[in-house]
């Protein structure tokens, strides 16, 4: 990540700011999640904050704003488009959870959209399947408003408060100490995405064996 930022850091501000709105954007709109999430893009442009290539408020407004139009905009391809969304080649070998996200709608109406943006794969996919399911948009932009809001800053903080940590780790022990504490960083972020993968990996499991159960 650190290559990526340094080449964001050789950028002017404006261009900054425009990539990482486009990527952020892309995620939710164009379903560009599925290779590199929004969340990093949001996390980078925290730590460009920090080393002052940016402005920390209007990095906050760009990912914000980014994440909710991005939003709005797979909210109305899933509406237009309807269920012929969902059978396009890089969303068919989802099926499983996709079943779960729209199952999430379900039960949860809007706020599946509110909770669906803290999960790389929901956050990508919610939108569309809010439109397809004809939720009304008004219901949809307060959720992903709010949800838009909460994820943006967020993950730009931590982009900008980890910029500082390693910036005064650097500066009091050396390089060498720096690097061993953001590889412990990324370590724990790891842990946490394994072990959340983990988890859903159980629940599937559960649930095949529920149904297992049921047929029989």
């Amino acid at each position: 990540m650190r290559t990526v930022t340094d080449w964001l850091g050789g950028l002017s501000g404006p261009v900054v700011y425009a990539v990482v709105a486009a990527l952020v954007f892309a995620e939710d709109a164009l379903f560009f999640g599925f290779v590199l999430p929004g969340e990093t893009a949001a996390v980078l442009g925290g730590v460009l904050a920090h080393q002052g290539g940016v402005s920390l408020g209007w990095i906050l407004v760009t990912v914000v704003g980014a994440a909710v139009l991005g939003d709005s905009v797979g909210y109305e391809v899933g509406r237009r488009l309807g269920p012929r969304v969902l059978e396009t080649k890089s969303l068919r070998r989802h099926a499983d959870r996709i079943g779960r996200a729209q199952d999430l709608i379900r039960r949860r109406g809007p706020a599946a959209v509110l909770l669906g943006r803290f999960v790389a794969f929901f956050r990508a996919l919610m939108p569309a399947l809010a439109g397809v399911s004809r939720m009304p948009y008004r219901r949809f932009l307060l959720f992903n408003a709010l949800g838009g809001l909460l994820w943006g800053v967020g993950f730009v903080l931590l982009g900008y408060f980890a910029g500082a940590a390693y910036t005064r780790v650097e500066g009091t022990v050396g390089r060498t100490a720096a690097l061993v504490v953001a590889g412990v960083l990324v370590l724990a972020v790891l842990v946490h995405y394994v072990r959340g993968h983990c988890r859903e990996h159980a629940r599937e499991q559960e649930q095949e064996h529920a149904d297992g159960d049921g047929d029989d």
